[in-house]
C-alpha cells in the first residue's frame, strides 16, 4: 500500500466518497461571512538570456531546477488537493485553484505552459469554473509582469509592466483581469494612476500600508446615509480588512506622493486640509483597495494554522465581526509556495476546509471581485506615500541599507550602488532606443508595450505580423533583426529590475546574478545594433557596489566570473553542436535551445580511438532571426579530450578543400598532425568540452562513463556470484557482512535491477518475465539486506503502473470488451508493480496514477457498480434487456460481481477510499 500523510481533522467520514455538493453551485450574492484566501503564486525568471531556458540548478536535487521543485511541491498539490479519510485513502481530489482567489507571474505561467501543461490546463480550467460559480467573476487577478517594484520604476516602465501583465493575462484566461497583484505590494499614487488608467478596478494590499480611513461622504459602515464622515487613523495597521476601501486619485495626493509626505502632515499642505471632509468631486478617479487580514495571513506563513482545516477555520472565525452587517469578507493573503512548497501538505488543508469546513459553517468562499461585485465599497481610504508588505522603511528593501533582508553579519551597502548602476543603464538606453527605434518603428514604445504578443508567441507568422504592423516601412532582414534586438534590449533592460535581485543579503547570490545577467545581455543587443559600447563604464560603476564575499569584494568581479563567463555567441553555439554531434545523429533540422540548426552538411569519420566531425551548419535565432553560417570541425581523441574548431562558412570550394585536407590528415592516425592541421585551417583558437551547454556536458560525460561503469558493474558481479554463499553465512550466523562484499553485492543486483527495468519499459507484449525477475532481485536483495540504489527504476515502475493504469480504464467502450480473465491479469500486472517497488523501498509516487483511478471511479467504475446492483431486482428475463439499457453489457462476457470488485480492490491497492462501494456489493 501507498503511504500517504495526512493532517489533523481533514479528513470525510467514510460514508461521503464525494466533495459537498453544495460547494459546486453558484453562488448568486455575497452575504454573510465570506471568505477570500489568496494565494500569490511567483517565481522569478531563471532562463539563461541566451538560451531561454533554465539551466540545471544543483541546489534542486533531486529536481532539474527550483521551478521543477517547487512544481511537484505546491503547484501540481494544489492542482490536484487530496482530501483522505481516517485511513489516508482518497476520497476526494480538489482543485485548490477554483476556491481560491490566485495571481500567478507571468514568468511561471510561460514556464507551466512549456513544462507541466496539465497544471496549466488545470489553473485555466479552475479560473473558468470559478468565473461560473461567481457570477462571471472568476479567481485569477494579474500581475505586474516580471515582478518589479512598482514605485522605483520610471513612469514608462510602469505602464510596460502593467500592460504586459494584462495582455498575458488576457492571452492565457481569455478575459480582461478585474484585479492586479504588485510585486511585495508595493504602491504609491503613481502607481494607482497606471492601473486606473489600463482598466484594473482593485488591488491587494497590507493592512499597514493604509493611513486613513472614513465612510464615504452620505454613508456609513452599512451604506446608509451617514452626518460624520470624520477620519480614522489606522497608520499602525489597525484598518479593518473586512470590507473594500475605494482610494481616490486626488491631486494633491499625487503631490504628497512625490514628497514622501503622510496625509496627516500639516506642515506642507496645512492643517485644513488634514482636517477636510469634503467629498472629493464626481469625476475623481478611483481604485478599490482590499487590505489582508495582516495577523492570520502572517500566522498561516510563520505558526501552525494550516496544521489542519480545524485549526484554519477557527482561526478565521476570529476576525469575524459581530455587529450583524450584511456582509463582511475575511481575506487573507500570503505567497502561494506556503501550500505545500514551505509548508509540507497544507494543500490538503485547504482543500477541505474549502469545500467541507467552511459551508459546514455557513461561509461564503468567493474571491475579491465578487465580492465587491455584490459590496461597493462604502468606506474611502489614503494609502502612505510608498510602502510594501515586506519592508517596513517603505521599499528600501529594494534599494538602500535599511536591514530587511539582512543577517549573519552581511551588510546591505551593496543595494543604492546596485541601483543607481541598473537606473543609469536604463537611462542610457533610452536614447540609443528612441534613435535606433525610430528609424525601424513607427513608434519604439508602443512597439515595446506591444511586444508581449511576441513573447508569448515567438512563431514565425506572428513575428511577421508583429513586425507588419509597427514596422516604418517594409525592413530587410538585417533591419527586421535589428528591431528585433532593439526590443529584445528593451525586454531585458526590464528584466534587470526583478526585485528577487535585492531581496536577500548578497549581490553575488544567484537572484544578483541573474538581474546582472539581464544587463550584461541588453549591454550586448545595444553594441549590436548601434555600435555603442557601454559595458566599461558599467563595470566600473559596479566596482562601487560592494559585495561581502571575499573572493568577489565588488559587483564589478560578481560581473566578471559569474555573468562574463556565462555569455554565450552564435560560435559557441555551433561548437555545442559540432561537439554533440560526435554523439548523436542529428536530423537536417534540430532546434538548439532557441536556435535553429540546419544541417547543410556533415560527414564523420573513425580511425582507431579517434572521430572527426566535419560539417557546415547554418543557426539561425529564433528571438532576434539574426543567422550565421559556420564550417566546424570537431576531433574526439578518446576518454575526454576534444578539440572542435569554427570559422565562418566562405565558399564551397574552400569549405570542399578544406573536408578533404582534414580527412587526408586523418588517414595518418596522428592525433598531434591533426590537431596542427586544424590549427592551421581554423586559427588558434579551439573549443572542447568544457565549452559545451551543462545539459549537454552532463549527458557527453555520462556517455563517455558508461564503457568504465560497465566494466565495474561486470567486476562487482562477479566478485558478488563468487562470494554469494559466504555472505549468506555471514547472514546466517548473524555476523555482519565485510563492507567490500555488501557493496559488491548492492551494486550488481542493483545493476541487474535497472537492466530489468529498462528492459521491461519498452517492452508491449509478454511483461511476465521482467516482472518475475525483478521480483525475485527483490527477493535476493532482502534476502541479503541489501539497500539497492535505483532511482531510475522508482521512475520507471510509477510510468509502468499509469501506463497499465491507463490502458485497463480506457475510455467509453473499451473496457467493455475486456473478459474477466484478461480483466484479472492487467490489475495483477498493476498490483505487482507496485508491491515489488514496496519491496525495494523505493518510495514510490502514485500521485498521477490515483488521480487517474480517482477520475474514472465515478465515470466507468461507479456506473457499473450502479448497474449491478440494479440489475439483482431485474427477473432474470429482462436482464440482457435491462444490462443494455444501463450500458454495462459488452458484447463479450459482460461484467460479474467478481471483475467489479477487483476493479475496487485495485483503488484500495492505490489508496483511493472505495469502501462504502465493497460494502453494497457485498
Amino acid at each position: 500500500m501507498i503511504s500517504i500523510s495526512t493532517t489533523q481533522s481533514d479528513v470525510l467520514p467514510l460514508s461521503s466518497p464525494t466533495v459537498t455538493a453544495a460547494t459546486q453551485s453558484s453562488v448568486a450574492a455575497a452575504t454573510g461571512v465570506c471568505v477570500t484566501v489568496h494565494g500569490h503564486f511567483y517565481q522569478p525568471p531563471r532562463e539563461n538570456p541566451y538560451l531561454d531556458a533554465i539551466e540545471r540548478q544543483a541546489s534542486a536535487s533531486p529536481f532539474h531546477d527550483w521551478n521543477e521543485r517547487i512544481d511537484k511541491e505546491c503547484y501540481r498539490p494544489n492542482a490536484f488537493a487530496r482530501i483522505l479519510n481516517d485511513r489516508g485513502e482518497v476520497a476526494g481530489i480538489v482543485n485548490n485553484y477554483e476556491y481560491m482567489s490566485f495571481n500567478i507571474g507571468p514568468t511561471l505561467m510561460s514556464w507551466l505552459e512549456r513544462y507541466d501543461t496539465e497544471v496549466y490546463q488545470r489553473i485555466l480550467e479552475a479560473d473558468r469554473k470559478s468565473s461560473q460559480r461567481l457570477n462571471g467573476h472568476g479567481n485569477a487577478i494579474a500581475q505586474v509582469y516580471n515582478h518589479i517594484i512598482m514605485p522605483l520604476a520610471n513612469e514608462r516602465d510602469k505602464y510596460t509592466q502593467i500592460r504586459w501583465g494584462i495582455a498575458d493575462f488576457r492571452s492565457r484566461f481569455g478575459r480582461d483581469p478585474e484585479g492586479m497583484w504588485l510585486a511585495e505590494t508595493a504602491v504609491d499614487y503613481a502607481t494607482l494612476e497606471v492601473l486606473v488608467a489600463e482598466g484594473i478596478r482593485f488591488i491587494v494590499l497590507a493592512p499597514s500600508q493604509a493611513e486613513r480611513c472614513r465612510p464615504l461622504i452620505g454613508q456609513n459602515h452599512e451604506g446608509q446615509p451617514a452626518e460624520n464622515s470624520e477620519w480614522h487613523e489606522v497608520g499602525g495597521g489597525q484598518i479593518d480588512p473586512t470590507r473594500p476601501y475605494r482610494c481616490y486619485l486626488k491631486p494633491e495626493m499625487r503631490l504628497m506622493a512625490d514628497h514622501q509626505l503622510s496625509p496627516l502632515s500639516t506642515h506642507y499642505f496645512g492643517r485644513q486640509h488634514s482636517q477636510n471632509s469634503a467629498a472629493p468631486p464626481a469625476n475623481t478617479p478611483y481604485i478599490d483597495i482590499f487590505f489582508y487580514d495582516g495577523p492570520i495571513s502572517r500566522d498561516m506563513g510563520f505558526n501552525d494554522v494550516l496544521s489542519s482545516s480545524h485549526h484554519l477555520a477557527g482561526r478565521l472565525g476570529q476576525a469575524v465581526r459581530g455587529d450583524h452587517r450584511p456582509a463582511q469578507l475575511i481575506c487573507v493573503a500570503t505567497d502561494g509556495e506556503t501550500f505545500g512548497h514551505h509548508k509540507n501538505s497544507t494543500e490538503k488543508c485547504l482543500a477541505y476546509a474549502f469545500t467541507e469546513e467552511f459551508p459546514r459553517r455557513g461561509w461564503t468562499v468567493t474571491n475579491f471581485a465578487h465580492y465587491l461585485s455584490q459590496n461597493p465599497s462604502a468606506w474611502e481610504v489614503e494609502l502612505k506615500p510608498v510602502t510594501a508588505w515586506s519592508c517596513s522603511h517603505g521599499v528600501d528593501r529594494w534599494q538602500d541599507d535599511c536591514g530587511c533582508g539582512g543577517g549573519g553579519g552581511w551588510h546591505l551597502k551593496w543595494r543604492r550602488p546596485l541601483r543607481d548602476t541598473l537606473n543609469w543603464l536604463r537611462d542610457r538606453l533610452i536614447p540609443i532606443y528612441e534613435e535606433a527605434g525610430r528609424k525601424l518603428l513607427c513608434d519604439p514604445w508602443k512597439a515595446r508595450d506591444e511586444y508581449i504578443e511576441v513573447i508569448r508567441d515567438r512563431s514565425p507568422a506572428n513575428v511577421d505580423s508583429f513586425l507588419q504592423r509597427h514596422q516604418v516601412r517594409q525592413l530587410d532582414d538585417a533591419e527586421q533583426v535589428d528591431a528585433l534586438r532593439l526590443l529584445e534590449m528593451q525586454r531585458h533592460t526590464l528584466l534587470m529590475f526583478t526585485s528577487c535581485g535585492w531581496f536577500f543579503e548578497e549581490i553575488s547570490r544567484p537572484e544578483g546574478v541573474q538581474i546582472l545577467r539581464y544587463a550584461a545581455r541588453a549591454l550586448e543587443l545595444a553594441a549590436e545594433v548601434t555600435g555603442v559600447q557601454l559595458e566599461k563604464e558599467f563595470v566600473a560603476q559596479l566596482a562601487l557596489v560592494p559585495s561581502n564575499v571575499d573572493c568577489f569584494k565588488t559587483g564589478a568581479e560578481v560581473y566578471r566570473q559569474l555573468v562574463v563567463t556565462a555569455q554565450i555567441s552564435l560560435k559557441q553555439v555551433a561548437a555545442h553542436y559540432a561537439i554533440s554531434s560526435l554523439f548523436a545523429k542529428f536530423p537536417r533540422e534540430q532546434r538548439v535551445y532557441c536556435y535553429q540548426a540546419e544541417q547543410q552538411d556533415f560527414q564523420i569519420q573513425r580511425m582507431g580511438s579517434m572521430t572527426l566531425a566535419v560539417g557546415q551548419l547554418q543557426l539561425t535565432s529564433e528571438i532576434t532571426r539574426e543567422t550565421e553560417v559556420y564550417v566546424f570541425a570537431a576531433l574526439h581523441l578518446g576518454g575526454w579530450d576534444f578539440h572542435c574548431c569554427i570559422q565562418p562558412f566562405g565558399s564551397r570550394r574552400s569549405y570542399t578543400m578544406l573536408k578533404e585536407r582534414l580527412f587526408g590528415v586523418m588517414q595518418e592516425a596522428s592525433a598531434s598532425h591533426a590537431i596542427l592541421e586544424m590549427v592551421r585551417l581554423f586559427g588558434d583558437q579551439s573549443f572542447s568540452l568544457r565549452d559545451l551547454f551543462a545539459e549537454e556536458r552532463h549527458r557527453i560525460v555520462q556517455l563517455l562513463s558508461q564503457e568504465n561503469l560497465t566494466r565495474l558493474d561486470q567486476l562487482y558481479t562477479q566478485v558478488y556470484r563468487e562470494n554469494y554463499g559466504v555472505m549468506m553465512a555471514f547472514h546466517r550466523d548473524e555476523l555482519q557482512v565485510p563492507v567490500e562484499l555488501q557493496v559488491a553485492a548492492e551494486v550488481a543486483l542493483g545493476h541487474r535491477c535497472l537492466t530489468a527495468a529498462k528492459a521491461l519499459e519498452v517492452e508491449t507484449e509478454d511483461v511476465e518475465p521482467l516482472l518475475a525477475e525483478i521480483e525475485a532481485i527483490a527477493t535476493e536483495a532482502g534476502h541479503l539486506r541489501c539497500q539497492l540504489n535505483v532511482p531510475e527504476v522508482k521512475e520507471i515502475l510509477e510510468k509502468m503502473v499509469w501506463r497499465s493504469l491507463e490502458a485497463l480504464l480506457q475510455a467509453g467502450a473499451g473496457m467493455e470488451d475486456r473478459s474477466p480473465v484478461h480483466l484479472e491479469a492487467d490489475i495483477r500486472t498493476i498490483e505487482r508493480l507496485i508491491a515489488v517497488g514496496d519491496r525495494l523501498s523505493l518510495g514510490l509516487c502514485l500521485d498521477r496514477s490515483q488521480e487517474l483511478y480517482f477520475n474514472s471511479l465515478y465515470t466507468q467504475i461507479v456506473p457499473l457498480c450502479l448497474g449491478w446492483l440494479q440489475l439483482q431486482d431485474v427477473s432474470a428475463g429482462d436482464s440482457v434487456v435491462a444490462a443494455v439499457a444501463l450500458g454495462i453489457a459488452g458484447s463479450g462476457a459482460g461484467w460479474d460481481l467478481s471483475s467489479i470488485r477487483q476493479l475496487l480492490e485495485l483503488g484500495q491497492t492505490l489508496a483511493v477510499d472505495v469502501e462504502c462501494w465493497l460494502n453494497q456489493l457485498s
